[in-house]
């Protein structure tokens, strides 16, 4: 089963859930605004997929931290992980595991090759 993490009121994630359910494709919902996402997680994600497609650098959440916290949070893998578990918004929405990848942002195309 595919499992989709982001936040419920979101408009990527608002057209992830509508293209899942019009192919009629079967998910859970993790919503890490309620529930958290845990340093394990995120770590997970960090290795598969790389900061470059996980970190959120374009939203608001990132241009709120100040420089020394941005820097900080870019020097080592452990310092990212602690910010996007604190800062959950720095994810990139949304997180789709499938059982062989993660899609990382709305992506239609890839959406569509799932079966």
């Amino acid at each position: 089963m595919l499992k989709i993490y982001g936040i419920k009121n979101c408009n990527s994630m608002k057209k992830a859930f509508d293209l899942l359910n019009e192919l009629g494709l079967a998910y859970e919902f993790h919503d890490y605004k309620k529930q958290g996402i845990d340093a394990e997680t995120v770590k997970k994600w960090l290795d598969e997929v790389g900061q470059d497609l996980i970190l959120n650098k374009k939203g608001t959440t990132w241009r709120k931290l100040s420089e020394e916290q941005q820097q900080t949070a870019l020097e080592n893998q452990s310092n990212l992980i602690s910010a996007l578990t604190t800062h959950s918004s720095l994810i990139k929405r949304p997180v789709l595991q499938t059982e062989q990848a993660y899609i990382v942002g709305y992506d239609e195309a890839a959406y569509r090759t799932l079966k």
